[in-house]
């Protein structure tokens, strides 16, 4: 039976990364951070099955610590400051966690046990304002945010402990990745939510940001399963992870007010407040190499994603109202 340790389980990926995991048979390690209000809500249907440990990735020795206990053949580091207008207003923080906590844990890797194989999320804002399109492993980076920043650092650390100590790590640049346990900060959950309070008669207007910026949206159930497959190859290689289809903020708002019967042009309202300092206006992903090396293929489409969401949260909102 492996081991795997994932930082970040209590995350969207994280969740659903250890959902799948167990289901082959791991033994699970997920790590968090102390305190004082801790949510499990992601994991409380599958927490019995996990070994919870403390572990920082500002805290060098607590890494270690978790490595030394545990030995895990797998670590998939999933922890980060990941809301990118956060990035803005704690770009240290973001910096901290984000791209040096990829180095901590990579050096508790390489200091006990450097066998073990490393995954890191690496995020498509890494390209911002995209050099080509669509965006693959080759093309140059030019993040704008400092959350973009901090990505593109973590990557190519990543890279270098490959080279330099040739060390099993990888990095999956993952486009845009949704589901209905997305944070209620993240556009599409904002989106969802906004249509179920609408629709059950609790809100009467939804204010976004920029409705004209475009992303690559795909379901993260189905991008965990290759952050798995990428560990299993023979040797180590990066990925783009992305659907290749690409789709406007008002596209993903015409879908989820449609389906429960409304017009999104009656309650969506642009606010300056929510526009991003630098945009990126079109990330879209040419994932030719994983379904090649791979045979990987997303299996949620869009639409099925939107409905997903919006019936989520429908069922949220109901019963937070019977309260």
């Amino acid at each position: 039976m492996p081991t795997a340790l994932i930082t970040g389980v209590t995350g969207q990926d994280g969740s659903y990364l250890a959902e799948f995991l167990l289901q082959k048979g791991y033994k699970l390690v997920g790590m968090v951070r102390r305190t004082s209000t801790v949510t499990f809500e992601r994991i409380n249907h599958i927490q019995d099955d996990i070994e919870i440990v403390q572990g920082d990735l500002h805290d060098q020795s607590s890494l270690v610590e978790v490595m030394e206990k545990y030995q895990p053949d797998e670590v998939y580091n999933l922890a980060a400051q990941s809301f990118v207008p956060v990035s803005w207003n704690q770009p240290v923080l973001t910096g901290q966690v984000t791209s040096l906590g990829v180095t901590r844990m990579l050096e508790a890797i390489r200091m006990v046990k450097p066998e073990a194989r490393f995954y890191q999320a690496s995020s498509s804002e890494m390209f911002g304002k995209v050099r080509e399109v669509p965006q693959k492993e080759t093309t140059p980076f030019y993040p704008r945010s400092p959350y973009g920043v901090a990505k593109v650092y973590g990557h190519w650390i990543t890279v270098n402990y490959r080279e330099s100590y040739n060390m099993y790590a990888v990095s999956g640049i993952l486009f845009n990745h949704e589901s209905p346990r997305r944070g209620l900060e993240f556009v599409t959950r904002k989106i969802t939510y906004g249509v179920a309070r609408i629709k059950l008669g609790l809100a009467n207007e939804l204010r976004l940001g920029n409705l004209e910026a475009r992303r690559d949206w795909g379901f993260a159930g189905d991008y965990v399963r290759m952050m798995w497959m990428m560990l299993q190859q023979e040797t180590p290689q990066d990925y783009v992870i992305g659907t290749g289809v690409t789709h406007a903020v008002r596209e993903f708002c015409e879908a989820a007010f449609g389906y429960v019967g409304l017009d999104y042009r009656d309650y969506v309202v642009q606010d300056p407040r929510f526009y991003r300092p630098a945009e990126v206006d079109l990330l879209v992903a040419d994932p030719s190499k994983a379904r090649q090396v791979l045979g990987w293929e997303p299996e949620v489409t869009f639409e099925a994603l939107v409905r997903m969401m919006v019936d989520a949260d429908l069922k949220r909102v109901s019963i937070e109202m019977a309260a």
